[in-house]
């Protein structure tokens, strides 16, 4: 019979890419989430039967030890980019972590990978950033071995930062740049991420190991919407706005309907989002990522004014104009 993963947040953007790669690598997956019914599309992505959903709230001692009993590697994808329904940073990013951690060592299990994200701090002055440090520490005091990845900014089909500057490109009369445009990140393509956690399941030489894994270039916030006009077809003026009169903006603008940005959104922008010197990387793991260059245009084509019906589309995909 083939092993078994618990996966917890794997109905979000980087979990159903992971449970995919699971699925697809031959192992039984029982994914644990707040809302199985919101999940439907997760089963199909497997055999029958291999994919199982299980109602489960990672704040509950009792509910997470159901989720990874029997598990002999359990994932942890848990994450919030910024608080709302009623959870906050503290209870996703850490307690979730130990309580997560606590179960599967109690369980028996072999193996606990757990995603974090680059530039986590203990001494962050962004929320976000110092408690994804703090939960890696919750989750190693109850599991020493827990193999964490701190990825950087993921880019696929349903991303929620290229997809949402090339909408906003459709509609806006320019972009900002928060603080200039002149943070650095190191964007990765989701596909790599879930075929790395595939590989730290697998790979017991990733125990107890941190990697921090970053796409193959670094690229300014600049240089980033510049990518998002070109491959979207727009012309949009790029203007720079303060970190001050940024964090004005987003008092206002985290009460909107999917928090344009916040407060701590833009205090974590005022650190380079990139790969430590020294630390241990995709190369230590033997994979090469994918530039996000190479995958933008399949799929932010649809932002372009005539979608797939725009030119440099077809040419992209006829090879002919």
């Amino acid at each position: 019979m083939a092993s078994l993963v618990t996966v917890f947040g794997g109905s979000g953007f980087l979990g159903r890419n992971t449970v995919r790669a699971l699925a697809k690598a031959g192992y039984r997956v029982r994914v644990a989430v707040r809302n199985p019914n919101l999940a439907p599309y997760l089963p199909p992505m497997g055999s029958v039967g291999q994919i199982q959903l299980m109602k489960c709230n990672v704040r509950d001692h009792d509910a997470v030890a159901r989720a990874v009993e029997g598990a002999d590697a359990v994932v942890n994808l848990v994450g919030i980019l910024y608080p709302a329904g009623g959870q906050g940073y503290e209870e996703v990013h850490v307690t979730a972590a130990g309580n997560i951690a606590m179960a599967a060592k109690a369980a028996g299990a072999s193996t606990l990978v757990h995603a974090s994200a680059l530039g986590a701090d203990p001494d962050s002055e962004s929320d976000y950033a110092r408690t994804k440090a703090e939960g890696e520490t919750a989750l190693r005091e109850e599991f020493a071995a827990a193999t964490i990845l701190r990825f950087s900014l993921l880019a696929g089909a349903d991303d929620k930062f290229f997809n949402k500057f090339a909408a906003l490109a459709r509609i806006a009369p320019a972009l900002p740049l928060i603080g200039g445009g002149r943070t650095k990140f190191q964007p990765l393509f989701v596909g790599t991420a879930a075929e790395t956690i595939l590989k730290c399941v697998q790979d017991r030489s990733t125990h107890g190991k941190t990697y921090e894994l970053g796409g193959p270039n670094i690229y300014t916030v600049k240089e980033i919407l510049q990518i998002v006009l070109r491959e979207t077809g727009r012309s949009r003026p790029l203007i720079s706005i303060p970190f001050w009169l940024a964090s004005l903006k987003a008092m206002i603008l985290q009460f909107l309907p999917g928090a344009l940005l916040t407060p701590d959104q833009v205090r974590f922008l005022k650190t380079d989002n990139i790969v430590s010197p020294g630390a241990r990387t995709f190369k230590d793991l033997g994979i090469v990522p994918q530039s996000v260059e190479a995958i933008l245009p399949s799929y932010l084509y649809r932002f372009r004014p005539k979608g797939q019906f725009d030119e440099a589309v077809r040419e992209r995909v006829t090879g002919s104009p």
